[in-house]
């Protein structure tokens, strides 16, 4: 995918801050979904459309309505895929990728579950909510490659089946963190390890 062009920022960025970069050995940028919302990604909170505007978003992120219906869940969260990968990173990404380039070590954490920090360039992003691109059997938690592509979803959305897993026949769920769950403890550690060790 093509990445948004480098745009200089047009604000006077204050020297105690450019100071305090140059001299930074480690630093640490956390964002959340107002990076992504300037990409046109909808935020956790916004009132939903089509088919989804009778649910909302908290009644589609728990494991207990993936278990109930799966097919409405799993086409929810095809049709996030769908505008994540219709969408391109912003100058707030692009910028904070560019910045990499000007200090020793920066480690992105982010509570998004889009790619667009990688899509801008972004090398060290931890995904503390998961990320739409990386489901897994809801029975043995095997990974699963999703196809090549952007998914064709209707606009308004529709239910559809999750594919089974390879390994087990299990159905296979979205690659995110619902509520109730606990975030995954590679990136949680490597994200406290980062926060203390940053300037």
């Amino acid at each position: 995918m093509k990445t948004s062009p480098s745009i200089a920022p047009q604000i006077p960025i204050p020297q105690a801050l450019v100071i305090a970069l140059q001299q930074a050995k480690h630093v640490v940028v956390f964002t959340g979904a107002g990076v992504s919302a300037e990409s046109g990604i909808a935020t956790f909170r916004d009132a939903l459309t089509g088919l989804w505007e009778r649910f909302s978003a908290q009644d589609l992120a728990t494991p207990e309505a993936f278990r109930k219906d799966e097919a409405l869940v799993w086409g929810w969260y095809e049709w996030r895929r769908m505008q994540v990968l219709c969408s391109q990173p912003n100058p707030a990404h692009v910028a904070i990728a560019a910045l990499a380039q000007h200090v020793p070590k920066l480690t992105v954490i982010t509570q998004n579950v889009d790619d667009l920090h990688e899509r801008a360039g972004s090398v060290c992003a931890l995904h503390l909510h998961g990320s739409l691109h990386n489901p897994r059997c809801a029975a043995c938690g095997q990974a699963h490659i999703l196809p090549p592509g952007i998914p064709e979803e209707p606009e308004g959305g529709r239910r559809l089946r999750p594919p089974r897993c390879l390994h087990c026949g299990g159905s296979v769920r979205p690659g995110v963190v619902w509520f109730g769950e606990e975030l995954p403890v590679k990136e949680l550690s490597l994200a406290f390890a980062a926060a203390s060790e940053c300037d």
